[in-house]
């Protein structure tokens, strides 16, 4: 009986603690949906009231996740015999308590006040061209966040603090190896490339595109995918984004007359966010067994979706039809061939990330990592950042920028405060390129379901072996359960020298 009494009390305290986990889920969320508004519709003299209001429900959030009575409930769950499942809620609630109880309440305010009111700010300085107007907001948004890493653990590496709320388990060190990595393989690989003679198509999509045209064209390419309109919309936004959750997963993307095919991408991109996100287990949503596991996985479907499905021949062999009817006189006589590699071109003149081709994005994230990095540690200054984003550029990608609108203001992310989270777009691709081999050795014939538009099979085995976990595992345990293997560079480098050795005739990469 007394086992019973306890078995009972434990349950009881379960329920109680996954009620409160659910409603800070419900409030991280709505700051979410005010945080999508702010960057999509909100009018621009929204600022003042939207910074007072994110940064309440910051609080709020923030007062949740630290209360003694959570503390309690966590104490009390871990000394318990409980399921796996129930194990792996506790296990990821307890991280983020312990690294949050250690963060005064008016560190969070400040900060979600201070980064809602550095977007606007951010913005204008890009539209002006003027970094000065931006470095004092984020010199503030630097001292904040060091200030956070300290609370948080006063004996380790800021970076490696930061780094670890957008990658919790693989570790800066990995990080670190992979860039490295990818920095001494592709650039041999992409030297080679801009040596080559191989004569692609790379003019396909020049000259002027109607930009309504090309949102119909968005829509069209995100029907063809799959994606459940009925639990999401397509809109714009000046940096595109994907939000929400198993119910509500929306995208946004971008367009420019002259860069069809980049805002094309960028929506295959975000599909695959979103995808990932409606692929979630519903009967689990409020709890970490219904949220998304972090953001290496999260990348790791939007590249996969881009760069593996998007950038390749079977894709174009479905739906260049749909682009010849769309943009009949630009396009009409284009061959599958001819898109395909204006896709899968490697840029000589590539200096804005969103727009880079699938090899030399990674110099870009070398870059933004190498700075914030350094900004964070202390090892540099705000002020030192331009010129020192030119002379990377100019070291890594062999172009220096003329202005810091194309330069070091092109991304939103610092505004937001997010130091540490552009590794994960770089291990993000590695895994998509592990994921991807082993769904071609799993679903059959995936390349001609491809090009005959069937997505089912795919977004199943994605389903199977990645969304439908949520944060059940950490992210090499994940990575595991899915491939059978720990977490590795091997498959994309071996992805990207296949494909760009044959694209390019390169003897020494075929």
């Amino acid at each position: 009986m007394a086992s019973e009494a306890a078995a009972d009390e434990a349950s009881d305290t379960y329920s109680k603690f996954l009620q409160h986990v659910q409603r800070l889920s419900n409030v991280k969320h709505a700051g979410m949906v005010l945080s999508w508004d702010q960057e999509v519709m909100m009018p621009e003299g929204g600022t003042p009231a939207r910074s007072k209001q994110r940064s309440a429900l910051s609080t709020v959030a923030h007062e949740m996740l630290t209360s003694d009575e959570m503390a309690e409930m966590l104490d009390e769950l871990e000394d318990e015999d409980l399921s796996d499942d129930r194990r792996a809620v506790v296990r990821e609630i307890r991280r983020k308590h312990d690294r949050q109880s250690n963060v005064p309440r008016e560190l969070v305010e400040e900060i979600s006040e201070v980064a809602s009111e550095a977007m606007p700010v951010w913005h204008e300085a890009k539209e002006e061209d003027d970094f000065s107007a931006f470095a004092p907001t984020l010199e503030k948004l630097v001292e904040l966040k060091r200030e956070y890493a300290e609370h948080v653990d006063p004996d380790r590496d800021p970076y490696e603090v930061l780094f670890e709320e957008y990658e919790p388990y693989l570790g800066v060190e990995t990080a670190e190896e992979v860039l490295q990595c990818l920095r001494d393989e592709l650039v041999p690989l992409v030297d080679a490339i801009r040596e080559s003679d191989a004569d692609l198509a790379t003019d396909t999509f020049d000259g002027e595109f109607d930009t309504d045209t090309q949102e119909d064209l968005a829509r069209d390419v995100l029907d063809e995918l799959g994606y459940d309109w009925d639990h999401g919309r397509l809109d714009t936004a000046p940096h595109p984004f994907s939000s929400g959750n198993q119910f509500d997963a929306r995208v946004t993307t971008r367009f420019s007359p002259d860069e069809p095919l980049g805002a094309l991408m960028a929506t295959v991109h975000e599909f695959g966010h979103a995808t990932y996100t409606l692929g979630l287990p519903r009967e689990e949503y409020g709890t970490p067994l219904g949220e998304s596991r972090d953001m290496t996985v999260h990348e790791s479907q939007s590249r996969l979706w881009e760069n593996h499905v998007g950038r390749s021949k079977a894709f174009w062999e479905r739906f260049l039809p749909t682009v010849k009817e769309r943009f009949p006189e630009k396009l009409g006589d284009a061959s599958v061939d001819d898109v395909y590699e204006a896709a899968s071109e490697v840029y000589e003149d590539n200096l804005v990330r969103v727009e880079a081709d699938e090899l030399t994005y990674h110099m870009h994230i070398v870059v933004r990592f190498e700075i914030e990095r350094d900004l964070i540690r202390g090892d540099i200054e705000v002020e030192d950042v331009p010129e020192l984003w030119n002379d990377k550029y100019e070291e890594y990608l062999g172009v220096r920028p003329d202005s810091d609108a194309e330069g070091c203001l092109q991304d939103i992310h610092w505004s937001h405060g997010d130091f540490g989270y552009f590794p994960t777009y770089s291990l993000g691709s590695v895994l998509a390129a592990q994921l991807f081999a082993n769904a071609e050795d799993d679903v059959e014939n995936l390349d001609e379901k491809i090009a005959a538009g069937d997505f089912d099979d795919l977004h199943d085995w994605l389903t199977e072996n990645v969304h439908r976990h949520g944060c059940q595992y950490t992210t090499d345990e994940l990575v595991r359960q899915a491939t059978g293997e720990d977490y590795t560079a091997d498959y994309f480098l071996d992805y990207v020298k296949s494909k760009y050795g044959e694209l390019y005739e390169l003897d020494d990469y075929q």
